[in-house]
């Protein structure tokens, strides 16, 4: 896993902000406010924008802001997204640049292969203790390195979240909070976002 996030091997996952849920859930709305402010980076830099919902016909769908920024959502029963299929869709399987990518050197058939595969998955969701805990957990499982955004995280209650936060640091989960990730994926003043990121993020 590297130090720090890189964007061109990100991508982001946006679990069960669902119309039902988050009005009861600890801090909500700053919550949710933090998870647009990433998606919204996010799509800025073109990075992959998954989205999940738990039994959407009970809880509902997700904020109709936060489902706009996904380019799938992932309906699901079991809490644990990865369960449904979500490592599947964030596996980019490895194409073949210009013929047959295993005719290639060891070397290059490596080079190749980065260039397609994101395996470092940004993760934010409700609720942390269930759904987000469960996916994360999960994602590790699959051997994707996960970051967990915990002031986009959140439970009905402060101590069902900072359990979560707790079990996920000692499984491996690296945890962040919005504006390390926004901040790190860019890298620098000099790119070309920084302006919209800057005036998003005050």
């Amino acid at each position: 896993m590297s130090i720090l996030l890189n964007a061109d091997e990100s991508q982001l996952v946006l679990v069960d902000y669902q119309t039902k849920l988050m009005p009861v859930i600890h801090e909500g709305q700053q919550v949710l406010a933090n998870a647009l402010k990433l998606a919204k980076v996010a799509n800025m830099l073109k990075l992959p924008i998954f989205g999940t919902e738990q039994h959407p016909e009970k809880l509902g769908e997700n904020i109709s802001e936060v489902k706009a920024y996904c380019q799938k959502t992932l309906p699901k029963t079991y809490f644990g997204a990865c369960e449904d299929g979500l490592g599947e869709w964030l596996r980019s399987p490895v194409k073949s640049q210009g013929g047959n990518a295993r005719s290639l050197p060891k070397h290059l058939q490596r080079q190749a292969e980065s260039q397609v595969e994101r395996n470092t998955i940004i993760v934010a969701g409700c609720e942390a203790h269930v759904c987000l805990l469960q996916t994360a957990l999960g994602l590790i499982d699959e051997e994707f390195d996960v970051w967990v955004v915990t002031d986009a995280c959140s439970s009905r209650t402060e101590v069902n979240r900072d359990a979560a936060f707790d079990r996920l640091a000692s499984n491996g989960a690296e945890l962040v909070t919005t504006e390390m990730v926004i901040f790190e994926w860019i890298q620098s003043s000099d790119h070309p976002a920084f302006n919209a990121v800057l005036d998003l993020v005050k």
